[in-house]
């Protein structure tokens, strides 16, 4: 064959095998056999190596992974994956639709759909093209695991249709179904390995491996449940929905658009015993409005929206016996009591130990020694003792309370006016406290010091190398290549990585350094306004609290972090030894001028890109929100802005401000 009948036919096999794959695992409707369609991929395979100028971005070959990522990068989130509200409660969904009835501007109905006991996925497309998956994250950032992504079968790589926006992204959740698990396991089991645990964590951690190849054996499924774009989307969730079918994505069957909370209440009832006879878990059912220009108009929280809710069926429960109570303390002092339980399975996974939060739920329960217990998993993940049995008591035996003492270090310990914990106070000599910090201090989303995990910072404490994370910059060669287990090149490796460290941003390090209640998303706000350690550690409570979004909690507890000396000459320490403590001059503010001023976008920009015009009216002291409300101060209109936002604004007073009228602010 010419170049160009090789071109045809490599065009040609591409979307034929798109077709068969879409049959197959979206339709489940597949017209030819395994081996006939292992050849047409083989054939295509052959030619792309021979001629790899003719290989398309969407080539089903690329599904079958190879690529080796030693570390996902870290990708912010155009809009926030926020989510949701949970509930166990019919009446807890009565007071919302209260609500719902009270924020709404007009007629709504209600949209319902499983919700799947999965993994969440953001896929990004730009010119039918996918470029970018990434995991949900804190819900301002993720992971990009792309690579990974493109092995997923129903994910599409391409998609050819007149009518896509020329970049949109799509969300949904990643799942096995519960057979392709079962045949996952007893392979595993075949080959001698250990069998994985439930679909959910053998889902999350397939798709955080480091080889795609791995992750393409893995049978994964992606349900798309979420469309964004900037325009152009129809104006309700469920033909959005439809559209995602037309694209090529597999969307669930099982929706159904309600007219009433009573018709939200039947497919609740209905799904609380047939969910057991889906080809996947579900632990509840998601209510959402329907419609996005009454979604606009409610809003959302910092955490949730207000315009859906997630109903949670009851938890599995089993009973089982109690062994013994022990404590544990973490990084920040606080004493958790944990119950350890005779062996029993729960919801596919072997209990043994489950949580008994604090003194005030121990009391609650009324718990003695041997007592058999109900164990649930709460959230259907993390196993808790929800009662005791006390009919099946041993009679005289002893209640167990609380201790009054560090189980660590013997310190009394305390509690603050207000809050239900208990913590040692021994922050410097409390061996927990000291190892968990320095932990925090390391960890990927803080320092990234490779290969400093739990088991090495408790030798390094152990052998007096550490007692404190600034320490860390005082280790050398010599000492750490006499300790157990190391050997010269990963003695090299971890001073390397300790001092490479010293690159990381002073977002990550303010998170680093273990001020209780400010995590990635905090940080981020608090060095947006202060820009060096200096100022946030000069800054008082009231200069903190002006911060959008910082209440006096948080404002409280850097204050207090900073007022003690020791906190002090660590910071000295940390800046003395090369560590960035300042923003970059590249992320600083190039001004207040939009300082306390919200931003909504809506059109196409001239001069700037979605990202671009974000980084513009936050980089000037602005704030750039998703919908419009009465509290929005500007709506900054391009070409084509949506009409939904534009009356919005109009209705509630807020100025339309053109694009040259923005940059003359910023000048």
């Amino acid at each position: 064959m010419d170049t160009t009948a090789i071109e045809h036919r490599i065009n040609q096999l591409v979307e034929d095998l798109k077709a068969h794959n879409h049959r197959y695992y979206v339709l489940a409707q597949p017209i030819i056999s395994d081996q006939e369609f292992d050849q047409l991929l083989r054939e295509l395979q052959d030619l792309e190596e021979a001629h790899p100028q003719f290989r398309r971005p969407d080539s089903p070959t690329l599904r079958v992974g190879g690529a080796i990522t030693k570390e996902f990068p870290t990708f912010s989130h155009i809009r926030p994956m926020l989510s949701l509200q949970n509930t166990y409660s019919r009446e807890e969904v009565e007071d919302w639709h209260k609500q719902i009835l009270k924020l709404a501007d007009g007629d709504f109905t209600y949209i319902v759909q499983h919700k799947y006991d999965g993994v969440s996925l953001s896929v990004h497309y730009e010119d039918g093209q996918l470029v970018r998956g990434v995991t949900r994250g804190d819900g301002v950032q993720g992971d990009e695991i792309t690579a990974n992504v493109r092995t997923i079968p129903t994910v599409p790589l391409g998609i050819s249709r007149d009518d896509l926006p020329a970049e949109f992204e799509v969300r949904g959740e990643v799942l096995m179904h519960k057979d392709a698990f079962d045949e996952l396991n007893a392979k595993r089991v075949a080959n001698g390995e250990a069998a994985l645990m439930n679909p959910r964590n053998a889902t999350a951690g397939t798709l955080k491996m480091q080889d795609s190849g791995i992750v393409a054996t893995r049978p994964l499924t992606y349900y798309a449940y979420w469309l964004g774009a900037d325009e152009g989307l129809p104006a309700e969730d469920g033909a959005q929905q439809a559209l995602l079918r037309e694209w090529g994505f597999r969307a669930n069957e099982n929706v159904r658009v309600c007219q009433s909370i009573d018709e939200v209440f039947e497919f609740i009832n209905h799904w609380e015993s047939a969910r057991h006879d889906l080809p996947y878990e579900i632990d509840g059912i998601v209510i959402k409005v329907n419609e996005t220009r009454q979604r606009e108009g409610m809003g959302a929280t910092s955490k949730f929206p207000r315009w859906a809710i997630a109903f949670k069926y009851p938890a599995e429960q089993a009973e089982t016996r109690l062994r013994f109570v022990n404590y544990q303390v973490g990084r920040t002092g606080t004493v958790t009591p944990v119950a350890n339980l005779e062996p029993v399975l729960l919801a596919g996974t072997t209990v043994k130990r489950a949580s008994l939060y604090n003194a005030d739920e121990l009391e609650r329960l009324d718990l003695h020694e041997n007592d058999y217990v109900k164990v649930a998993k709460g959230g259907e993940i993390i196993p808790k003792v929800i009662e005791t049995i006390p009919s099946k008591r041993t009679p005289g035996a002893n209640r167990i309370w609380f201790l009054a003492d560090c189980p660590e270090c013997g310190t009394a310990l305390q509690r603050n006016e207000g809050e239900v914990n208990w913590f040692c106070p021994n922050a410097m000599g409390c061996p927990p406290q000291v190892k968990g910090r320095i932990e925090h201090f390391a960890a990927r989303k803080a320092m990234d010091i490779d290969g400093l995990g739990e088991e090495i910072i408790s030798q390094l404490v152990d052998a007096g190398l550490i007692k404190d994370f600034t320490d860390l910059y005082d280790l050398t060669f010599e000492q750490v290549v006499e300790l157990e287990r190391f050997a010269e090149k990963s003695a090299r490796n971890l001073i390397e990585a300790i001092e490479n460290s010293k690159q990381v941003p002073y977002t990550k390090v303010l998170f680093a350094i273990g001020i209780r209640y400010v995590g990635e998303t905090v940080a981020k706000k608090l060095a947006k306004q202060f820009n060096s350690m200096d100022a946030l550690m000069a800054a008082d409570k009231e200069a903190i609290v002006a911060i959008h979004e910082i209440g006096e909690r948080i404002a409280d507890s850097v204050t207090g972090f900073f007022g003690e000396a020791r906190n002090r000459e660590r910071m000295e320490k940390l800046k003395r030894v090369g560590v960035q403590m300042e923003l970059a001059e590249e992320e600083k503010a190039v001004s207040a001028k939009l300082a306390g001023k919200s931003f909504v976008v809506s059109g196409t920009l001239e001069n700037f890109n979605r990202s671009e015009i974000k980084k513009s009216i936050e980089s000037n002291g602005g704030l750039v929100k998703g919908s419009v409300s009465s509290k929005t101060d500007y709506l900054l209109v391009g070409s084509d802005p949506g009409d939904s936002k534009v009356a919005k604004a109009q209705k509630n007073n807020v100025p339309l401000l053109t694009e040259e009228e923005f940059l003359a602010m910023i000048q």
